[in-house]
């Protein structure tokens, strides 16, 4: 009555301090763990640094700030790898546990069910706006406070909501992600939570290229029903740490709390409306 789930993810820094980029990383590893209602068990850490450019200072507070979010969600670190590079990177495999029959797939979602994003979208903006130095600086603390919160408690709601898919929303962008929970769905634009000031960074195109790539893997499967171009690569734009998308049935709905972004459909469609 036992699962295991396994999952890893590690980056290059996405901001300037570096107890917070720890954090955003360990949040963002053990996210694909509660995707699937799994409980963490615990985590090794995968460090590539370049100790003699940097020193090993700066590489103790990214691990401090890792292993402290990671202690916030009551979950070890007991082991790891480091490699000397030239670029960092940073992050985590966890360990999970999950009953088989209580896992939360990608594809059991029916026509009807309820559609939820549980976190703003734009970290792949703001990423790319705070290394060109264009970020305001309210936006950069709205970011990392979304980014470093843990997916747990909204793992637990859906499972107590009879969740019926899931998935975190966070290279592919919402809609890549989207199109994982198979079916098609109609997703309502004005409904879409958006971090404040991300409209601006793309209207100055600081897409990073894992978006970009998205868009173009992305634009002629979707029905954007007349949305601006800007707008259907901000739902193409690769997250880090983002939020769950559940589908919840329709019964269950008071149960759930998130925003409320579409309902799934029958067809293989996704439509923008």
């Amino acid at each position: 009555d036992r699962a295991l789930v396994a999952t890893v993810d590690f980056f290059t820094p996405i901001v300037d301090d570096p107890s917070e980029f720890g954090a955003i990383a360990a949040a963002n590893a053990l996210s694909d763990v509660y995707a699937v209602g799994a409980r963490p068990l615990f985590a090794l850490g995968i460090t590539a640094f370049p100790r003699d450019k940097l020193g090993t200072g700066l590489l103790e507070k990214i691990v401090s700030g890792g292993a402290a979010k990671l202690g916030e969600a009551g979950v070890p670190v007991v082991g790891g790898h480091s490699v000397d590079d030239a670029e960092p990177k940073f992050g985590y495999t966890v360990i999970g546990e999950v009953h088989p029959e209580k896992a939360i797939g990608h594809d059991g979602a029916r026509a009807g069910d309820v559609l939820f994003l549980t976190k703003p979208l734009g970290s792949g903006l703001v990423a790319t706006a705070i290394k060109r130095g264009l970020c305001p600086p309210a936006l950069e603390r709205e970011a990392i406070s979304i980014m470093t919160t843990l997916n747990r408690a909204a793992s637990e709601a859906m499972l107590a909501a009879g969740a019926t898919a899931a998935t975190d929303v966070t290279g592919y962008g919402l809609i890549g992600h989207l199109m994982n929970l198979r079916g098609g769905a109609d997703v309502y634009r004005e409904k879409i939570p958006l971090m404040n000031g991300v409209h601006d960074l793309a209207a100055k195109d600081l897409f990073p290229d894992g978006s970009r790539r998205n868009y173009a893997a992305y634009r002629d499967q979707v029905d954007w029903g007349g949305l601006a171009e800007v707008f259907q690569m901000i739902l193409c734009d690769a997250q880090t740490s983002g939020g769950l998308l559940v589908a919840i049935p329709p019964e269950n709905v008071n149960e759930f709390s998130g925003d409320v972004i579409g309902v799934m459909r029958d067809d293989g469609v996704i439509r923008i409306r």
